[in-house]
Protein backbone atom coordinates (compact mmCIF):
# COMPACT_ATOMS: atom_id res chain seq x y z
CA UNK A 1 0.00 0.00 0.00
CA UNK A 2 3.22 2.61 0.41
CA UNK A 3 4.10 1.73 -3.00
CA UNK A 4 0.73 2.83 -4.22
CA UNK A 5 0.90 5.69 -2.09
CA UNK A 6 4.38 6.60 -3.20
CA UNK A 7 3.40 6.37 -7.20
CA UNK A 8 1.09 8.73 -6.87
CA UNK A 9 2.49 10.96 -4.96
CA UNK A 10 5.52 11.15 -7.15
CA UNK A 11 3.33 11.54 -10.16
CA UNK A 12 2.07 14.83 -8.65
CA UNK A 13 5.48 16.40 -8.10
CA UNK A 14 5.96 15.72 -12.01
CA UNK A 15 2.89 17.67 -12.34
CA UNK A 16 4.18 21.04 -10.25
CA UNK A 17 7.13 20.79 -12.48
CA UNK A 18 4.80 22.08 -15.31
CA UNK A 19 3.46 24.20 -13.00
CA UNK A 20 3.37 28.63 -13.61
CA UNK A 21 3.90 29.64 -10.26
CA UNK A 22 4.67 33.31 -8.49
CA UNK A 23 6.98 33.44 -5.85
CA UNK A 24 7.08 36.94 -3.89
CA UNK A 25 10.30 38.74 -4.00
CA UNK A 26 10.89 39.46 -0.41
CA UNK A 27 10.52 36.31 1.32
CA UNK A 28 10.81 38.25 4.73
CA UNK A 29 8.11 40.44 4.17
CA UNK A 30 5.67 37.75 3.23
CA UNK A 31 6.62 35.44 6.66
CA UNK A 32 5.24 38.68 8.09
CA UNK A 33 2.27 38.92 5.80
CA UNK A 34 1.78 35.11 6.61
CA UNK A 35 1.32 35.95 10.39
CA UNK A 36 -1.07 38.24 10.21
CA UNK A 37 -3.47 35.76 7.56
CA UNK A 38 -2.91 33.51 10.01
CA UNK A 39 -4.24 36.00 12.85
CA UNK A 40 -7.36 36.64 10.63
CA UNK A 41 -7.97 33.03 9.84
CA UNK A 42 -8.19 32.60 13.81
CA UNK A 43 -10.46 36.01 14.08
CA UNK A 44 -12.55 34.89 10.77
CA UNK A 45 -12.71 30.86 11.24
CA UNK A 46 -11.69 30.56 14.77
CA UNK A 47 -15.08 29.68 16.22
CA UNK A 48 -16.51 27.61 13.03
CA UNK A 49 -17.05 24.03 13.11
CA UNK A 50 -15.56 23.90 9.43
CA UNK A 51 -12.17 25.10 11.41
CA UNK A 52 -12.57 22.97 14.13
CA UNK A 53 -12.88 19.85 11.96
CA UNK A 54 -9.65 20.77 9.85
CA UNK A 55 -7.66 21.71 12.77
CA UNK A 56 -8.56 18.31 14.42
CA UNK A 57 -6.18 16.54 11.36
CA UNK A 58 -3.89 17.27 14.03
CA UNK A 59 -4.23 15.08 16.59
CA UNK A 60 -6.06 12.25 14.67
CA UNK A 61 -3.57 8.59 14.92
CA UNK A 62 -3.00 8.10 10.85
CA UNK A 63 -0.14 9.52 10.45
CA UNK A 64 3.28 7.80 11.80
CA UNK A 65 6.45 9.31 11.80
CA UNK A 66 7.44 6.48 9.76
CA UNK A 67 5.95 7.74 6.87
CA UNK A 68 6.41 10.75 4.23
CA UNK A 69 6.12 14.02 5.97
CA UNK A 70 7.27 16.28 2.80
CA UNK A 71 5.38 19.25 4.63
CA UNK A 72 7.14 18.98 7.70
CA UNK A 73 10.91 18.04 6.96
CA UNK A 74 11.31 20.68 3.82
CA UNK A 75 12.06 18.09 1.61
CA UNK A 76 13.97 19.11 -1.49
CA UNK A 77 13.21 17.10 -4.99
CA UNK A 78 14.04 18.10 -8.44
CA UNK A 79 14.92 21.47 -6.58
CA UNK A 80 11.77 22.05 -5.64
CA UNK A 81 11.13 23.00 -1.80
CA UNK A 82 8.41 21.93 -0.59
CA UNK A 83 8.13 24.99 2.11
CA UNK A 84 7.77 27.19 -1.05
CA UNK A 85 4.38 28.86 -0.95
CA UNK A 86 3.16 30.67 -4.73
CA UNK A 87 0.57 33.45 -4.52
CA UNK A 88 -1.52 33.84 -7.35
CA UNK A 89 -3.53 37.12 -8.92
CA UNK A 90 -7.57 36.92 -8.45
CA UNK A 91 -7.90 36.19 -12.31
CA UNK A 92 -5.60 33.35 -11.78
CA UNK A 93 -8.36 31.85 -9.30
CA UNK A 94 -11.22 32.86 -11.11
CA UNK A 95 -9.93 31.49 -14.78
CA UNK A 96 -9.34 27.88 -12.95
CA UNK A 97 -12.59 27.86 -11.34
CA UNK A 98 -14.37 28.87 -13.97
CA UNK A 99 -12.84 25.39 -15.67
CA UNK A 100 -13.75 23.00 -12.81
CA UNK A 101 -17.20 24.84 -13.32
CA UNK A 102 -17.38 23.78 -16.78
CA UNK A 103 -16.81 20.08 -15.25
CA UNK A 104 -19.90 20.35 -13.11
CA UNK A 105 -23.46 20.73 -12.89
CA UNK A 106 -22.57 22.65 -9.43
CA UNK A 107 -22.32 26.17 -10.13
CA UNK A 108 -18.79 27.12 -9.21
CA UNK A 109 -18.10 30.88 -8.84
CA UNK A 110 -15.16 32.58 -7.28
CA UNK A 111 -15.60 35.92 -5.01
CA UNK A 112 -13.76 37.16 -1.63
CA UNK A 113 -15.49 35.10 0.28
CA UNK A 114 -14.32 31.35 -1.71
CA UNK A 115 -10.92 33.57 -1.66
CA UNK A 116 -10.55 33.98 1.94
CA UNK A 117 -10.88 30.00 1.74
CA UNK A 118 -8.53 29.24 -0.82
CA UNK A 119 -5.76 31.33 1.58
CA UNK A 120 -6.57 29.42 4.31
CA UNK A 121 -6.06 25.90 2.51
CA UNK A 122 -3.46 27.00 0.36
CA UNK A 123 -1.43 29.21 2.99
CA UNK A 124 -1.86 29.40 6.19
CA UNK A 125 -2.96 25.74 7.41
CA UNK A 126 -0.75 24.16 4.59
CA UNK A 127 0.21 21.22 6.97
CA UNK A 128 -3.43 20.14 7.66
CA UNK A 129 -4.33 20.79 3.94
CA UNK A 130 -1.25 17.69 3.14
CA UNK A 131 -3.11 15.12 5.34
CA UNK A 132 -6.26 16.20 3.92
CA UNK A 133 -4.93 15.21 0.33
CA UNK A 134 -3.57 12.46 1.83
CA UNK A 135 -6.91 11.21 3.29
CA UNK A 136 -8.51 11.68 0.27
CA UNK A 137 -6.47 8.71 -1.06
CA UNK A 138 -8.41 6.44 1.69
CA UNK A 139 -11.93 8.28 1.21
CA UNK A 140 -12.79 9.17 -2.31
CA UNK A 141 -13.09 6.27 -4.14
CA UNK A 142 -15.30 4.98 -1.65
CA UNK A 143 -17.40 8.54 -2.14
CA UNK A 144 -16.90 8.45 -5.70
CA UNK A 145 -18.78 5.18 -6.14
CA UNK A 146 -21.85 6.22 -4.39
CA UNK A 147 -21.94 9.10 -5.75
CA UNK A 148 -21.77 7.25 -9.11
CA UNK A 149 -24.11 4.64 -7.83
CA UNK A 150 -26.97 7.58 -7.27
CA UNK A 151 -26.29 9.65 -10.30
CA UNK A 152 -24.63 12.63 -8.36
CA UNK A 153 -22.11 15.18 -9.20
CA UNK A 154 -18.57 13.63 -7.86
CA UNK A 155 -17.93 16.62 -6.71
CA UNK A 156 -20.13 16.55 -3.62
CA UNK A 157 -17.39 14.00 -2.69
CA UNK A 158 -15.39 17.51 -1.08
CA UNK A 159 -18.33 17.85 1.07
CA UNK A 160 -16.95 15.49 3.37
CA UNK A 161 -14.22 17.46 3.94
CA UNK A 162 -15.71 19.96 5.00
CA UNK A 163 -17.94 18.19 7.26
CA UNK A 164 -15.05 16.09 9.09
CA UNK A 165 -12.32 16.96 7.48
CA UNK A 166 -12.47 13.34 6.51
CA UNK A 167 -11.64 12.31 9.78
CA UNK A 168 -14.04 8.94 10.19
CA UNK A 169 -14.19 10.05 14.35
CA UNK A 170 -14.96 13.42 14.17
CA UNK A 171 -17.73 15.03 16.53
CA UNK A 172 -18.98 18.12 16.49
CA UNK A 173 -20.18 20.25 20.37
CA UNK A 174 -23.43 19.32 18.80
CA UNK A 175 -23.42 15.63 18.96
CA UNK A 176 -22.90 15.19 14.84
CA UNK A 177 -20.39 12.29 14.45
CA UNK A 178 -18.62 10.88 11.69
CA UNK A 179 -17.20 11.67 8.43
CA UNK A 180 -20.85 12.68 6.94
CA UNK A 181 -21.33 14.11 10.41
CA UNK A 182 -25.08 13.07 11.05
CA UNK A 183 -26.73 13.85 14.05
CA UNK A 184 -28.50 10.95 16.33
CA UNK A 185 -32.63 11.61 14.22
CA UNK A 186 -30.83 12.31 10.92
CA UNK A 187 -28.85 8.99 10.94
CA UNK A 188 -32.02 6.84 12.33
CA UNK A 189 -33.91 8.21 9.35
CA UNK A 190 -31.65 7.38 7.14
CA UNK A 191 -30.82 3.80 8.96
CA UNK A 192 -27.87 4.56 10.84
CA UNK A 193 -28.11 2.61 14.20
CA UNK A 194 -26.49 4.08 17.47
CA UNK A 195 -26.00 2.02 20.44
CA UNK A 196 -23.41 1.02 23.18
CA UNK A 197 -22.07 -1.67 20.81
CA UNK A 198 -22.38 0.01 16.86
CA UNK A 199 -22.24 3.60 16.10
CA UNK A 200 -23.44 3.01 11.97
CA UNK A 201 -22.75 7.27 11.87
CA UNK A 202 -18.77 6.23 11.78
CA UNK A 203 -19.09 3.17 9.60
CA UNK A 204 -17.43 5.01 5.84
CA UNK A 205 -19.66 2.96 3.51
CA UNK A 206 -23.28 2.88 5.32
CA UNK A 207 -22.47 7.03 6.04
CA UNK A 208 -21.40 8.00 2.80
CA UNK A 209 -24.48 5.73 1.17
CA UNK A 210 -27.13 7.44 3.82
CA UNK A 211 -25.46 11.68 3.19
CA UNK A 212 -26.09 10.81 -0.97
CA UNK A 213 -29.55 9.73 -0.08
CA UNK A 214 -29.99 12.72 2.18
CA UNK A 215 -28.50 15.11 -0.16
CA UNK A 216 -30.90 13.25 -3.41
CA UNK A 217 -34.04 14.64 -1.02
CA UNK A 218 -32.92 17.68 -0.79
CA UNK A 219 -32.24 18.52 -4.42
CA UNK A 220 -35.83 17.23 -5.14
CA UNK A 221 -36.96 20.09 -2.50
CA UNK A 222 -34.72 22.45 -3.37
CA UNK A 223 -33.51 21.40 -7.32
CA UNK A 224 -30.31 23.25 -6.43
CA UNK A 225 -26.61 22.12 -5.10
CA UNK A 226 -25.69 24.86 -3.40
CA UNK A 227 -29.22 25.34 -1.44
CA UNK A 228 -28.55 21.20 -0.86
CA UNK A 229 -25.22 21.74 1.15
CA UNK A 230 -27.07 24.76 3.10
CA UNK A 231 -29.87 22.59 4.11
CA UNK A 232 -27.41 19.80 4.69
CA UNK A 233 -25.63 22.39 7.10
CA UNK A 234 -27.93 24.33 9.04
CA UNK A 235 -31.15 22.13 8.41
CA UNK A 236 -34.01 23.19 5.73
CA UNK A 237 -35.81 25.45 8.28
CA UNK A 238 -33.26 27.65 8.44
CA UNK A 239 -32.77 28.06 4.49
CA UNK A 240 -36.40 27.97 3.89
CA UNK A 241 -36.79 31.02 6.33
CA UNK A 242 -33.84 33.02 4.83
CA UNK A 243 -35.39 32.29 1.36
CA UNK A 244 -38.52 34.55 2.86
CA UNK A 245 -36.51 37.35 4.09
CA UNK A 246 -34.78 37.19 0.83
CA UNK A 247 -38.23 37.73 -0.98
CA UNK A 248 -38.73 34.30 -2.14
CA UNK A 249 -35.36 34.01 -4.04
CA UNK A 250 -34.13 30.45 -4.69
CA UNK A 251 -30.09 31.25 -5.09
CA UNK A 252 -27.74 30.83 -2.20
CA UNK A 253 -26.06 33.61 -2.88
CA UNK A 254 -29.60 35.67 -2.77
CA UNK A 255 -30.25 34.31 0.51
CA UNK A 256 -26.51 34.41 1.78
CA UNK A 257 -27.04 37.16 4.45
CA UNK A 258 -29.62 35.84 6.01
CA UNK A 259 -28.20 31.98 6.66
CA UNK A 260 -26.69 31.22 10.07
CA UNK A 261 -23.33 32.44 10.17
CA UNK A 262 -21.82 28.88 10.02
CA UNK A 263 -23.34 28.19 6.88
CA UNK A 264 -22.31 31.74 5.13
CA UNK A 265 -18.52 29.87 5.09
CA UNK A 266 -19.55 26.59 4.05
CA UNK A 267 -20.32 26.76 0.20
CA UNK A 268 -17.63 29.02 0.41
CA UNK A 269 -15.47 26.75 2.26
CA UNK A 270 -17.03 23.70 -0.62
CA UNK A 271 -15.56 25.99 -3.63
CA UNK A 272 -12.02 26.64 -1.83
CA UNK A 273 -11.63 22.48 -1.22
CA UNK A 274 -12.50 21.99 -4.73
CA UNK A 275 -10.55 24.25 -6.25
CA UNK A 276 -7.35 23.59 -3.45
CA UNK A 277 -7.36 19.43 -4.09
CA UNK A 278 -8.05 19.89 -8.18
CA UNK A 279 -4.92 22.72 -8.57
CA UNK A 280 -2.72 21.30 -5.42
CA UNK A 281 0.41 21.03 -7.35
CA UNK A 282 0.08 24.90 -8.81
CA UNK A 283 0.44 25.50 -5.11
CA UNK A 284 3.04 22.97 -3.93
CA UNK A 285 0.99 20.83 -1.58
CA UNK A 286 1.29 16.94 -1.42
CA UNK A 287 -0.59 14.20 -0.02
CA UNK A 288 0.90 13.52 3.51
CA UNK A 289 0.89 9.58 3.32
CA UNK A 290 -1.82 8.58 6.05
CA UNK A 291 -0.29 5.23 6.38
CA UNK A 292 -3.63 3.32 5.16
CA UNK A 293 -5.36 2.58 2.30
CA UNK A 294 -8.44 1.29 1.23
CA UNK A 295 -7.30 -0.40 -1.27
CA UNK A 296 -5.92 -3.71 -0.46
CA UNK A 297 -8.62 -4.66 2.05
CA UNK A 298 -11.81 -6.60 1.65
CA UNK A 299 -15.24 -6.72 3.23
CA UNK A 300 -16.36 -10.33 4.83
CA UNK A 301 -20.05 -10.79 6.44
CA UNK A 302 -19.28 -11.90 10.35
CA UNK A 303 -22.54 -13.57 11.15
CA UNK A 304 -21.85 -14.20 14.76
CA UNK A 305 -20.95 -12.55 17.86
CA UNK A 306 -16.77 -11.66 17.50
CA UNK A 307 -14.33 -9.70 19.28
CA UNK A 308 -11.22 -8.07 16.98
CA UNK A 309 -9.43 -9.98 19.71
CA UNK A 310 -10.73 -13.55 18.51
CA UNK A 311 -9.91 -12.24 14.76
CA UNK A 312 -6.10 -11.08 16.26
CA UNK A 313 -5.37 -14.30 18.03
CA UNK A 314 -6.86 -16.80 15.48
CA UNK A 315 -5.80 -15.45 11.89
CA UNK A 316 -3.75 -12.68 13.07
CA UNK A 317 -5.28 -9.69 12.10
CA UNK A 318 -3.80 -7.03 13.21
CA UNK A 319 -5.96 -5.25 15.99
CA UNK A 320 -4.74 -1.51 14.72
CA UNK A 321 -5.90 -2.32 11.25
CA UNK A 322 -9.06 -3.67 12.56
CA UNK A 323 -10.01 -1.01 14.46
CA UNK A 324 -9.00 1.81 11.94
CA UNK A 325 -11.12 -0.09 9.04
CA UNK A 326 -14.38 -0.10 11.39
CA UNK A 327 -14.45 2.56 13.56
CA UNK A 328 -17.81 1.57 13.97
CA UNK A 329 -17.78 -0.92 16.53
CA UNK A 330 -17.15 0.57 19.53
CA UNK A 331 -16.14 -2.04 22.04
CA UNK A 332 -14.04 -4.00 19.87
CA UNK A 333 -17.31 -6.57 19.37
CA UNK A 334 -19.34 -7.12 16.65
CA UNK A 335 -22.77 -7.91 17.70
CA UNK A 336 -23.91 -10.17 14.78
CA UNK A 337 -26.21 -13.43 14.66
CA UNK A 338 -27.46 -15.32 11.87
CA UNK A 339 -30.28 -13.31 10.80
CA UNK A 340 -28.10 -10.09 11.62
CA UNK A 341 -24.97 -10.21 10.06
CA UNK A 342 -22.27 -7.35 9.97
CA UNK A 343 -20.00 -6.63 7.49
CA UNK A 344 -16.26 -6.18 8.96
CA UNK A 345 -13.33 -4.69 6.18
CA UNK A 346 -9.89 -6.17 6.97
CA UNK A 347 -6.89 -6.19 4.69
CA UNK A 348 -7.32 -8.90 1.40
CA UNK A 349 -4.55 -11.45 2.73
CA UNK A 350 -6.98 -12.13 5.87
CA UNK A 351 -10.24 -12.35 4.17
CA UNK A 352 -9.57 -16.24 2.62
CA UNK A 353 -8.41 -17.15 5.83
CA UNK A 354 -11.48 -15.94 7.57
CA UNK A 355 -13.77 -17.76 5.30
CA UNK A 356 -11.55 -20.83 5.73
CA UNK A 357 -11.97 -21.00 9.59
CA UNK A 358 -15.17 -18.99 10.46
CA UNK A 359 -16.30 -20.87 12.72
CA UNK A 360 -13.09 -22.04 14.70
CA UNK A 361 -12.90 -18.28 15.01
CA UNK A 362 -16.38 -17.98 16.73
CA UNK A 363 -15.37 -21.33 18.99
CA UNK A 364 -12.17 -19.87 19.89
CA UNK A 365 -11.87 -18.13 23.60
CA UNK A 366 -9.07 -15.57 24.09
CA UNK A 367 -7.89 -15.28 27.60
CA UNK A 368 -9.07 -11.62 27.70
CA UNK A 369 -12.64 -11.88 26.10
CA UNK A 370 -15.70 -12.06 28.43
CA UNK A 371 -17.82 -15.23 27.55
CA UNK A 372 -19.55 -15.22 24.23
CA UNK A 373 -22.67 -16.28 26.17
CA UNK A 374 -22.29 -12.91 28.31
CA UNK A 375 -21.43 -11.07 25.31
CA UNK A 376 -24.59 -12.40 23.50
CA UNK A 377 -26.72 -11.74 26.91
CA UNK A 378 -25.10 -8.18 26.65
CA UNK A 379 -26.01 -7.44 22.64
CA UNK A 380 -29.91 -8.95 23.52
CA UNK A 381 -29.93 -6.83 26.55
CA UNK A 382 -28.62 -3.09 24.61
CA UNK A 383 -30.89 -4.08 21.51
CA UNK A 384 -34.16 -4.10 23.87
CA UNK A 385 -33.73 -1.36 26.49
CA UNK A 386 -34.45 2.26 26.56
CA UNK A 387 -33.76 4.97 29.25
CA UNK A 388 -37.37 7.43 30.07
CA UNK A 389 -36.50 10.69 31.87
CA UNK A 390 -39.68 10.90 33.68
CA UNK A 391 -41.85 14.40 33.05
CA UNK A 392 -43.83 16.38 34.78
CA UNK A 393 -47.32 14.70 35.53
CA UNK A 394 -45.90 10.93 34.55
CA UNK A 395 -46.87 8.80 36.95
CA UNK A 396 -45.21 4.93 37.20
CA UNK A 397 -48.23 3.69 35.89
CA UNK A 398 -48.92 6.22 33.13
CA UNK A 399 -45.08 4.75 31.67
CA UNK A 400 -45.62 1.76 32.22
CA UNK A 401 -48.54 2.05 29.92
CA UNK A 402 -46.86 3.87 27.74
CA UNK A 403 -44.25 1.17 27.01
CA UNK A 404 -46.79 -1.85 27.60
CA UNK A 405 -45.14 -3.22 30.46
CA UNK A 406 -46.48 -3.72 34.25
CA UNK A 407 -45.87 -1.77 36.79
CA UNK A 408 -44.02 -4.09 39.09
CA UNK A 409 -41.32 -4.83 36.25
CA UNK A 410 -40.75 -1.15 36.39
CA UNK A 411 -40.25 -0.97 39.79
CA UNK A 412 -38.10 -4.24 39.58
CA UNK A 413 -35.71 -3.43 37.00
CA UNK A 414 -34.71 0.33 38.48
CA UNK A 415 -35.07 -1.24 42.10
CA UNK A 416 -37.98 0.98 43.15
CA UNK A 417 -39.40 0.27 46.63
CA UNK A 418 -42.57 2.54 46.32
CA UNK A 419 -44.31 4.13 43.77
CA UNK A 420 -42.86 7.40 43.97
CA UNK A 421 -41.28 9.08 40.80
CA UNK A 422 -39.59 12.34 40.26
CA UNK A 423 -39.11 14.75 37.59
CA UNK A 424 -36.06 14.43 35.53
CA UNK A 425 -35.71 10.63 36.90
CA UNK A 426 -33.81 8.45 34.49
CA UNK A 427 -36.00 4.84 34.04
CA UNK A 428 -34.58 1.61 32.34
CA UNK A 429 -37.83 -0.29 30.15
CA UNK A 430 -37.06 -3.55 28.45
CA UNK A 431 -39.26 -4.33 25.66
CA UNK A 432 -41.06 -7.60 25.50
CA UNK A 433 -38.53 -10.03 24.63
CA UNK A 434 -35.25 -8.48 26.38
CA UNK A 435 -33.30 -10.53 28.63
CA UNK A 436 -34.99 -9.04 31.55
CA UNK A 437 -38.99 -8.75 30.25
CA UNK A 438 -40.00 -11.96 30.79
CA UNK A 439 -40.69 -13.95 33.83
CA UNK A 440 -43.46 -14.81 36.34
CA UNK A 441 -43.24 -11.21 37.81
CA UNK A 442 -44.68 -10.28 34.38
CA UNK A 443 -48.61 -9.50 34.92
CA UNK A 444 -51.17 -10.60 32.21
CA UNK A 445 -51.57 -6.70 31.66
CA UNK A 446 -48.35 -6.99 30.17
CA UNK A 447 -48.24 -10.06 27.93
CA UNK A 448 -52.17 -10.93 26.93
CA UNK A 449 -52.89 -9.99 23.56
CA UNK A 450 -54.41 -6.78 23.13
CA UNK A 451 -56.74 -5.46 20.71
CA UNK A 452 -58.01 -2.29 19.06
CA UNK A 453 -61.67 -1.37 17.05
CA UNK A 454 -60.90 0.67 14.11
CA UNK A 455 -62.63 4.11 14.41
CA UNK A 456 -63.74 6.39 11.71
CA UNK A 457 -60.73 7.88 9.78
CA UNK A 458 -58.19 5.96 11.33
CA UNK A 459 -55.59 4.04 9.21
CA UNK A 460 -52.74 1.58 10.62
CA UNK A 461 -50.37 4.37 10.13
CA UNK A 462 -52.07 5.98 12.72
CA UNK A 463 -53.02 2.62 14.89
CA UNK A 464 -49.40 2.06 14.71
CA UNK A 465 -47.93 5.27 16.34
CA UNK A 466 -50.55 5.43 19.01
CA UNK A 467 -49.56 1.60 19.98
CA UNK A 468 -45.99 2.44 19.51
CA UNK A 469 -45.29 -0.62 16.81
CA UNK A 470 -45.31 -0.74 12.99
CA UNK A 471 -47.75 -1.09 10.28
CA UNK A 472 -45.55 -3.99 9.22
CA UNK A 473 -46.04 -5.76 12.29
CA UNK A 474 -49.72 -4.99 12.66
CA UNK A 475 -50.47 -6.42 9.42
CA UNK A 476 -48.15 -9.18 10.25
CA UNK A 477 -50.64 -9.71 13.67
CA UNK A 478 -53.94 -9.77 11.81
CA UNK A 479 -52.75 -11.80 8.75
CA UNK A 480 -53.51 -8.41 6.32
CA UNK A 481 -52.03 -8.70 2.81
CA UNK A 482 -53.00 -4.65 2.50
CA UNK A 483 -53.53 -1.70 4.11
CA UNK A 484 -57.10 -1.60 3.31
CA UNK A 485 -58.98 -2.00 7.32
CA UNK A 486 -62.58 -0.92 7.78
CA UNK A 487 -64.81 0.81 10.49
CA UNK A 488 -65.21 -1.27 13.54
CA UNK A 489 -62.73 -3.77 12.77
CA UNK A 490 -60.96 -5.78 15.53
CA UNK A 491 -57.26 -5.42 15.16
CA UNK A 492 -54.78 -7.34 17.33
CA UNK A 493 -52.26 -4.64 18.41
CA UNK A 494 -49.70 -6.39 20.73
Amino acid sequence: MKKVFLIAFLFSIIAHVNAQVAIPDSLELFEEQREADFQEARDVFGESEVMKMFESLGSIPYFGNEYLQVDSIGLNIYGYDFDEIPVFDDSIYNQRIEFLASQTTIPLVFNAHVKRFIELYAMQRRKLTSRMLGLAHVYFPLFEETLDKYNMPLELKYLAMIESALNPLAGSRVGAKGLWQFMYATGKLYGLNSNTLVEDRYDPLKATDAACRCMLDLYKKYKDWFLVLAAYNSGPGNVNKAIVRAGGVMDYWAIWPYLPRETQSYVPSFIAVNYVVSYAAEHNLYPLNPGLLMTGTDTVWVRDVLSFAQLNETIGVPMEDLKTFNPQYLKDIIPATDSTPFVLRIPTQYALKFVEKEQDIYAYKTQEMVDKEKILKEVKEVSNRTVHVVKKGETLSIIAKKYHVSVSNLKKWNNLKKDVISVGQKLTIYSSGGPMATGPSNSGSSSAPKYHVVKSGETLNSIAKKYNTTVANLKKLNHLKSDSISVKQKLRVS
